[in-house]
């Protein structure tokens, strides 16, 4: 349900060339309101629409510091007036909330994370969340949603899968890093042994002697040393030479390529009972964190090696393939066959299918989830349902929106892939028909003849 229309003639003010801008004015538009839809006002224009006082303003556009400046002017012109923002970046939304209070900021990522999590999961499950009391979810029972305490099964095994990426290679550098250190810690273990084993030296002098073989500084000078032993030393020394060679490159190719994996520790990225995350923008990176709070093992796949999500990404220790994620082999040496699900949540819908298709041909039995509602061409395709769960991003922020703008403020929101469901204060979902209006028509260029 959509709360009824008012007898409150003003207008909503809705800002932005987006997909939910147009979204939300188009459903705003079907109820029956009075819409002024804006795409880059200058402080005129906004403040000739803001003249009539309206019942609210949306600001919905992708620049969140752009988002910040209509918010700030909005707020300057009409302090009393309804204001819900669209931003991602999370720094800027506390700034947002600690100048204006009453300010609602409406972040897709975070709307649609917990619905996306769920997803990856199980398919009864239509939202999950982590509340520090474990995790709770949205589960339907008997036609009805209920909200109750959800023990996430199978979690020995993504920690077992963590254990198991220990100091596993990834790419050419680490191969090459592990294979440079493993031979410098056998040819330590082969001389250490040989000394105390057959020249019957106790444990420390035999590890001096070996350090300074590796060290290539050759074994301290004895009388009893064996010939065999001395043309050993020589042999292990010059194996030495390449051995560090080889470390040292590995380390240097690391470095240049500026790789998010780690080898051990928490970037190490897992390789049974876990999430294969494509696509880190912002939907990606709050999916990531949201099931890395939930206790699931991730990995996630991005093909820029400039996005900026990258440094976040590393700085929460979520291990990071900079890769196209519509590679066959990209997804087989993440271990896709071993993986809970593949979530594909980039903003370009149909490299996303792209991706799904590859994934199911890599992993025919994997939870494919997919992120759809950024094209206006794909939003209402329900055949894609057939190789992936669907979510629809886009209707559930453009939801929230829309009963933020009517003083109807959300606790949480879900979606099954059909539906969007909101808890309106009590412990009861409603259906909400609101968001999933076709896109207004406002900014189209008018046709030629």
């Amino acid at each position: 349900m959509t709360p009824p229309a008012t007898d409150d003639p003003r207008p909503f003010v809705v800002i932005g060339t987006t997909v939910v801008a147009k979204r939300v004015c188009g459903t705003l538009a079907s109820l029956g309101e009075d819409v002024i839809h804006l795409a880059e006002p200058t402080e005129d224009e906004l403040r000739t629409a803001t003249a009539r006082r309206p019942r609210g303003v949306a600001v919905l556009v992708h620049d969140d510091v752009a988002c910040l400046r209509y918010a700030l002017t909005v707020a300057h012109m009409r302090p009393q007036t309804r204001l819900v923002v669209s931003i991602f970046d999370r720094t800027v939304a506390e700034q947002l909330r600690r100048v204006m209070p009453a300010c609602v900021v409406a972040s897709p990522a975070d709307v649609s994370a917990p619905t996306l999590a769920a997803a990856c999961l199980n398919t009864d499950l239509l939202a999950v969340w982590e509340t520090g009391n474990g995790p709770t979810g949205v589960r339907r029972i008997d036609d009805a949603l209920t909200v109750a305490g959800y023990p996430l099964p199978g979690r020995w095994r993504t920690r077992l899968g963590r254990l198991r990426g220990q100091l596993r290679p990834h790419d050419g550098g680490s191969r090459m890093l592990l294979a440079g250190l493993a031979g410098l810690a056998g040819v330590l273990c082969a001389d250490w042994l040989w000394l105390f084993l057959r020249h019957h030296l106790d444990p420390a002098t035999a590890l001096y002697e070996a350090v300074r073989v590796v060290a290539t500084v050759g074994p301290a000078e004895a009388p009893e040393a064996s010939v065999r032993y001395r043309l050993f030393a020589a042999a292990a020394m010059l194996a030495t030479i390449v051995f560090t060679a080889v470390f040292t490159a590995g380390i240097v190719h690391r470095a240049l390529n500026g790789r998010t994996f780690g080898l051990i520790g928490h970037r190490a990225p897992p390789v049974d009972g876990h999430v294969v995350v494509v696509g880190m923008g912002q939907v990606g990176l709050r999916l990531c964190l949201a099931l890395k709070d939930l206790g699931i093992g991730v990995v996630a796949v991005e093909r820029d090696p400039a996005a900026d999500n990258l440094r976040i990404a590393k700085q929460s220790r979520i291990p990071v393939l900079v890769a196209h994620g519509s590679d066959r082999r990209v997804l087989t040496s993440l271990r896709l066959h071993r993986a809970i699900a593949l979530a594909v949540v980039g903003s370009d819908e149909l490299d996303n299918i792209a991706v799904a298709l590859t994934g199911l041909a890599v992993a025919p039995h994997v939870r494919v989830v997919l992120r759809a509602g950024d094209s206006e061409a794909t939003a209402e395709t329900r055949s894609l349902f057939r190789i992936a769960e669907i979510r629809d991003v886009t209707a559930m922020s453009a939801t929230f929106v829309v009963l933020a703008l009517r003083r109807v403020d959300p606790v949480h929101l879900c979606s099954d892939g059909l539906h969007v469901y909101a808890q309106l204060g009590g412990p009861e979902f409603t259906e909400c028909t609101s968001g999933v209006a076709a896109a207004c028509r406002h900014l189209e260029p008018p046709r030629t003849a």
